[in-house]
């Protein structure tokens, strides 16, 4: 069988988790043409990430579940949290305001890992369970987002 839903996801965090450290290493160095790059991966990676569960993953969960008030709702509050501080490092790097750039990323950083933690142990293995049948169809669709043919 093929790697399921949290695998994936998981891996798809881990990805993320990597590119954010770059940049952070970058700012800690002033070498803002590397915080430059790592960023704006990071930035597209993670915000890639966030429109494959609001636009694929939920979506498919609530349909089957019937429950749009449940942890998809969380989810989609957090990930409007996290876009909001996403703003903020984008605008500590266009100054190239190494404190604040640091300060905004371990912001996020922390808040990334609690809300990774939910849904890898929480939401993920929920959708696995519930979207068993779809898992290779919504995996698909998913990676497609983002991709220009």
């Amino acid at each position: 069988m093929s790697k399921g839903l949290t695998d994936f996801l998981t891996g798809e965090h881990r990805h993320c988790d990597e590119l954010l450290a770059e940049a952070e290493i970058a700012a800690s160095k002033n070498e803002w043409q590397q915080v430059e790059t790592s960023f704006r991966e990071f930035y597209e990676a993670t915000t890639r990430h966030l429109s494959m569960e609001e636009e694929v993953l939920f979506p498919a969960f609530e349909k089957k579940t019937g429950n749009t008030r449940g942890p998809t709702c969380v989810m989609r509050s957090e990930h409007r949290e996290i876009r909001n501080i996403l703003d903020d490092l984008n605008e500590a790097l266009s100054t190239q305001n190494c404190a604040s750039f640091l300060g905004f990323a371990d912001t996020l950083n922390i808040m990334l890992q609690q809300h990774n933690m939910k849904e890898e142990n929480i939401l993920y293995p929920m959708t696995e369970q519930v979207l068993f049948d779809m898992q290779d169809e919504i995996m698909e669709a998913m990676s497609r987002l983002g991709v220009v043919a």
